[in-house]
């Protein structure tokens, strides 16, 4: 392969993003799908971030935080946590990105606490992610893959998910329309329409669905078309690396 996973999985997150969306973008590796879905097919997206930042283009250079300078120069609009929290509440987020420690098989997140070795380990918690989870439109989850952040429950819910399966978000009157796909280092997951259970829908180039059942914590259903990720465009994996040039968040 001429791109590694990560860039593959900032692709993949590009490309969930439709034209003139409202995306809660985050750090990382969604922040980078932001920039690629900008420069290619959503050039009408806005994004925003926990910060009150609100930004209708790509931060003017690389960032480490959401309150470096590049993301704040230019801006549409600088305000504060509530102020964007109530763009959330009022319906008008159609994407949020998030990701967490451990997801179990309804996509439900744990970013509280986690046990290594018989010690309880304390995590930083929720930050706006439970918001994101129970109020955007939809909700993207991106994480590494790893049979110890994929049980079959999570020991804490921060974000939900869809809880204990179909009608649990009804019950607990979420607006949100819960996650619809978890994009991860060894593949692309959905959600089944009536049981609300995870899904594999494909698998990475290079990742057998064996070695992604492995490293899972139950038996994973598989999609009946299943297949390999596309791979990245030629100028996908250009605007990858214009937005990361030295591959600070893309190199595996």
């Amino acid at each position: 392969m001429d791109y590694t996973l990560k860039e593959l999985m900032v692709v993949a997150a590009a490309r969930e993003i439709c034209d003139g969306e409202v995306v809660f973008v985050g750090m990382r590796l969604p922040l980078l799908g932001f920039a690629v879905a900008k420069e290619l097919h959503a050039p009408r997206a806005v994004g925003i971030f926990e910060n009150g930042v609100i930004r209708d283009w790509p931060a003017l250079a690389p960032i480490f935080t959401m309150s470096d300078p590049p993301n704040v120069s230019r801006s549409l609009s600088c305000c504060g946590l509530v102020d964007v929290m109530s763009l959330l509440q009022s319906g008008r987020v159609d994407l949020g990105f998030i990701g967490g420690a451990e997801i179990d098989r309804f996509g439900n997140l744990n970013t509280h606490w986690v046990e290594e070795n018989g010690r309880r380990v304390r995590l930083p918690g929720s930050g706006g992610a439970a918001d994101i989870a129970g109020l955007a439109g939809r909700c993207i989850i991106i994480m590494n893959h790893e049979r110890r952040r994929f049980p079959p429950k999570v020991r804490f819910i921060t974000s939900p998910g869809y809880g204990e399966g179909r009608g649990w978000r009804e019950g607990k009157h979420l607006k949100g329309g819960g996650p619809r796909r978890v994009i991860t280092s060894l593949g692309i997951f959905s959600f089944d329409s009536e049981s609300r259970e995870m899904i594999l829908s494909s698998f990475h180039p290079g990742v057998s669905i064996e070695q992604i059942q492995r490293e899972t914590g139950w038996r994973l259903k598989v999609a009946a078309e299943v297949s390999e990720t596309r791979s990245p465009l030629a100028e996908e994996l250009a605007a990858v690396r214009k937005y990361d040039p030295k591959g600070v968040w893309t190199n595996n």
